[in-house]
């Protein structure tokens, strides 16, 4: 029996508060439109209590993102590793590894879907350009290794056709940030898109990584 979580202290308590607030804000109102008093003010901490935890407004945009990206890491490696162990799913194969893929881009259409701020502050982080894409790069570092060990593994098993796994996993990547883009403009529009869009777009990038995976002498046959 695993032992019991300790409880947190009290500034950690704060830190987690100001990072849940700030990514809500920073994604909705963007960087410029952001207030660190105000943003303080709907914590209820002073503004000087922000800065002693996160330094800057750029600390802090940095921590959101961070932490922003981990949440997205997680939920794509307990989905990458759920596929791996699923029974009946062999990723020695062009089907199996395909099919442990589906689910981690069904997982991160998911989140666009029911946390599209996580893939907003991201959005926001690349509009912005400058040193904060190099902060934007370190972030996603940690989300795209994830996939990269898995595809690097499955290219040397031959079980997919060879490729960049890094430039494929930012590619995608930029597919769901856009999908997410595409919706948000609908509803600045005053229009009420549906999920519709996101499934469309989810099952289009699915079907390029399936084309772009098999090998030649493999179509979409499930074997080697």
């Amino acid at each position: 029996m695993a032992p019991p979580t300790p409880p947190q202290s009290s500034a950690a308590i704060t830190r987690n508060r100001i990072l849940e607030v700030a990514l809500l804000t920073l994604s909705s109102k963007g960087y410029d439109g952001t207030s660190l008093d105000q943003l303080a003010a709907q914590v209820g901490v002073t503004k000087q209590t922000v800065l002693h935890h996160y330094g800057s407004k750029d600390g802090l945009l940095r921590a959101v993102l961070s932490d922003g990206t981990e949440q997205l890491r997680v939920a794509i490696a307990g989905s990458l590793k759920a596929g791996s162990l699923k029974a009946g799913t062999d990723v020695r194969t062009t089907e199996g590894v395909l099919r442990v893929i589906d689910g981690a881009v069904r997982a991160a259409f998911r989140l666009a879907a029911t946390r599209p701020e996580l893939i907003a502050i991201t959005r926001e982080v690349a509009r912005l350009g400058g040193e904060k894409t190099a902060d934007l790069l370190t972030a996603v570092d940690p989300l795209t290794s994830v996939g990269s060990r898995f595809l690097q593994r499955a290219i040397r098993d031959g079980s997919v056709r060879p490729h960049d796994p890094n430039a494929l996993l930012l590619g995608a990547y930029a597919r769901v940030i856009g999908a997410a883009a595409e919706v948000e403009v609908l509803q600045q529009l005053g229009l009420k898109p549906s999920l519709r869009i996101l499934v469309r777009r989810q099952n289009e990038l699915l079907e390029e990584l399936r084309v772009a995976l098999t090998p030649f002498s493999n179509p979409m046959s499930g074997s080697n």
